[in-house]
């Protein structure tokens, strides 16, 4: 398993613009935990897997609506790229880098 654990600064290019947030992730075997915080709020992480340097969750976000957000990412090194599906608005890329 590569190394995912650490602290990411992503961006997720949105309907709302860019949404820059800190991604923090703590691999345990096959599942990982962590939070997401940035100008929209604190989102904690649900559901968070491990497979190879693949990782995928789920958040509950209140703003700018209660919504699940279905997330899937892979690490490459310190860099992360993958999507957010947001239910019927459609699904987002997401990138970023590992800072910590």
């Amino acid at each position: 398993m590569a190394g995912v654990d650490g602290t990411y600064e992503t961006v997720v290019k949105s309907p709302l613009g860019d949404q820059k947030a800190i991604l923090t992730v703590k691999a345990d075997g096959d599942s990982w935990s962590g939070s997401q915080s940035g100008a929209m709020g604190t989102a904690e992480i649900s559901g968070g897997k491990v497979s190879g340097n693949t990782l995928s969750w789920t958040m509950s976000v209140t703003v700018p609506m209660p919504m699940s957000l279905d997330c899937e990412a892979t690490v490459d090194g310190d860099a992360i790229t993958g999507s957010v599906k947001a239910g019927a608005f459609g699904s987002f890329p997401m990138t970023g880098t590992r800072v910590g």
